[in-house]
């Protein structure tokens, strides 16, 4: 009996995922455990493993496609065997895919999305009356300048979907149409791009509108001298020659990590009514691809020399670039951190990374004028901002941790206590 192959969950977040590439092709003998595709993820490349032996039988989607979570995508069974989505003889003799078989899965998908979205929203037909219909079926009615409320929906409770529109052909420009989608000629018809959206910038998008909206942020800014900082790793990667170099990254992944060891108040989440606070630190370090954000994970980093966190930190951040993560790897932190001081930005707010009760914005090392000891001398200044959860950290507590961190960059011995 043939085996589904199913788009599997290859992250504890993920929805729906991208068939990137087959690496076995229909007819090919597969063990169990054979890698069959690579799929992309909301946070990286994976793989998509055999979990039957026999013959690759049918690839039902075809790469570059984006699937829910549990969708078939593929058939294993005995050579030969017929299965579901297969192809069959024309009279002929040629094959051809099952009825709109591509298409049948997309309305299917659109249809599900359709379902669980509320459509009186939507708006009226000109021919007047609320009008049911599938995202696809809007997109195909918009493309032809079709007034959907003269057409008969076959779909659930009445609504107009995709073969309620075959064979209709497309109607005389109409205003209505235009307006949608305003007429480009000359030198403004390449004036802009529709680029689709990866897997990774949907994690992003969902997880920001779950940050910024629901949760009660607010923001504390401190100014951290860091010349003492500066001259500790001069002297550090000076004694280390080529092998284990100290970023300021790492240092400052080492001190707010030794901080939240000593405030746990804010090393911590919400929890949906409960407050959850770890005992261990799990360090989240914010690391930018061409996709989007991924936060690589350094655990036990107030355990970790600066050495060990560098190295770490290094090999993260390269296969974070690369897509070849594990899920392991980048969930779990309990606090994040994002450096933007490379990219010169003095000082930003970062946003929660839900469920976490903060994260630690850090901006660049800059020389300005500064007073010390009542003389004007020039100082490398670095800025630190904190977005807190107001449900987990207090002002005065997040205020508290803050300081801390202060103190440990602006005296690096604290560092090695």
């Amino acid at each position: 009996m043939a085996t589904k192959v199913v788009m599997e969950a290859l992250s504890p977040t993920m929805e729906e995922g991208r068939l990137v590439e087959w690496k076995k092709n229909e007819g090919d003998t597969v063990a169990q455990g054979d890698v069959l595709a690579e799929v992309e993820t909301d946070k990286a490349v994976m793989e998509l493993v055999a979990r039957a032996p026999g013959t690759l039988l049918k690839q039902v989607v075809a790469a570059g496609e984006t699937v829910p979570v549990s969708e078939v995508v593929g058939w294993i069974g005995e050579a030969g065997e017929e299965v579901e989505g297969g192809s069959e003889k024309g009279e002929d003799g040629s094959e051809k895919e099952e009825a709109e078989n591509g298409e049948a899965r997309s309305e299917k998908r659109e249809e599900k999305k359709a379902d669980k979205a509320d459509r009186a929203d939507k708006p009226a037909s000109p021919s007047g009356g609320r009008v049911k219909a599938s995202p696809l079926a809007r997109k195909i009615a918009a493309e032809k300048g079709l007034d959907l409320g003269d057409v008969s929906g076959s779909g659930p409770e009445g609504r107009i979907i995709k073969r309620d529109l075959d064979g209709i052909k497309a109607a005389a420009a109409k205003p209505a149409a235009a307006a949608a989608a305003p007429h480009v000629t000359g030198d403004d018809a390449e004036a802009y791009e529709d680029l689709p959206v990866s897997q990774m910038r949907k994690a992003i998008a969902k997880r920001l509108v779950q940050s910024i909206g629901p949760i009660p942020t607010f923001y504390l800014t401190t100014e951290v001298d860091m010349e003492r900082a500066w001259d500790a790793r001069a002297a550090l990667n000076a004694a280390a020659g080529d092998e284990g170099k100290v970023s300021f990254n790492d240092i400052i992944i080492k001190a707010t990590a030794m901080a939240l060891h000593q405030h746990p108040e804010c090393n911590a989440w919400w929890q949906d009514g409960t407050i959850r606070q770890w005992h261990a630190v799990h360090m989240g370090m914010a690391v930018a691809i061409p996709d989007g954000l991924i936060t690589p994970v350094i655990r036990h980093a107030d355990r970790k020399s600066l050495r060990q966190i560098s190295a770490e930190s290094r090999d993260l951040a390269t296969r974070a670039r690369d897509r070849k993560l594990q899920p392991e790897e980048y969930t779990g932190a309990t606090f994040t951190i994002s450096n933007l001081g490379m990219l010169d930005i003095h000082e930003f707010t970062a946003i929660i990374n839900p469920p976490e009760a903060g994260i630690l914005a850090v901006g660049r090392i800059a020389e300005v004028p500064a007073v010390v000891d009542g003389v004007i001398d020039s100082r490398r200044r670095m800025m630190l901002t904190m977005s807190c959860d107001h449900r987990v950290i207090d002002g005065a507590m997040g205020a508290t941790f803050l300081k801390t961190v202060k103190m440990m960059l602006e005296n690096p011995l604290a560092l090695v206590w």
